[in-house]
């Protein structure tokens, strides 16, 4: 059984860009009663909230600073969807000096911040008849480039705690939908120096709020993650979903 944004109240972490702006636009469109948008700045969500006016309602939220995060789950209690879609990404190879620091760095907000988002929306969320929990992970979680070694293992984790987040929260209600992209045409692929991309955010957008409709829990939103997801996906259905003792 799945959810649909109309009428729902949604938080999403990292709203002010990309992926997360792609994502809060497509959530009004769908007729999400109130967005969360969480940003490191508050400031940078200043255009969504002149665009949109209240409907939209900015919130500080870091997620290598716990207190920020237990600070908007506070004034977000009344919502239905958690998109916990901010991440951090360096291109950075196994044996580069400091590709432990790098690694350190995201995982304190690729798998951390996450941990950390699912802990303080849980309560909410069953408290609000279970809603729903989407992680943004990649293809990466599933294949490592040499030159993103350190994102990839980060990715890796981030996936594997959203597989135990989806059998855990399954007990009280709570829809999760690990999404896993393949290169998508942002300011942090540009930045990364990616020279070539599968599609742009609104595809990503669009295609999660469909999976979240029809209840899915693995989304592989454009060209590129597809070919990963078909290759995938009988390991997926025969292990990840049904879980271990379920199958």
């Amino acid at each position: 059984m799945g959810m649909q944004a109309d009428g729902k109240v949604v938080l999403v972490t990292g709203a002010n860009r990309g992926i997360g702006l792609a994502i809060v636009e497509e959530a009004l469109r769908r007729g999400a009663k109130k967005v969360y948008a969480a940003v490191r700045r508050i400031e940078t969500a200043r255009p969504l909230v002149e665009q949109h006016g209240n409907v939209v309602v900015p919130l500080h939220v870091d997620l290598q600073q716990p207190e920020t995060i237990a600070s908007a789950a506070e004034h977000a209690s009344d919502v239905d969807i958690v998109v916990n879609n901010a991440g951090v990404l360096k291109p950075k190879s196994a044996l580069e000096a400091d590709a432990v620091d790098t690694l350190e760095f995201e995982m304190s907000v690729n798998v951390y911040g996450l941990m950390r988002v699912a802990r303080a929306f849980a309560p909410i969320l069953k408290a609000n008849g279970g809603g729903a929990l989407v992680q943004l992970n990649s293809v990466a979680s599933l294949l490592s480039f040499p030159d993103f070694a350190t994102y990839c293992a980060s990715k890796a984790a981030s996936y594997s705690i959203t597989q135990a987040l989806y059998h855990t929260l399954k007990n009280q209600q709570t829809q999760v939908l690990s999404v896993h992209p393949g290169p998508i045409a942002t300011d942090m692929a540009r930045e990364a120096g990616f020279e070539q991309t599968s599609a742009g955010p609104e595809v990503v957008a669009k295609a999660l709020f469909d999976a979240l409709a029809e209840g899915q829990f693995l989304l592989f939103p454009d060209p590129f993650a597809q070919q990963i997801g078909a290759a995938y996906e009988g390991f997926a259905h025969n292990v990840v979903i049904p879980g271990v003792g379920e199958g």
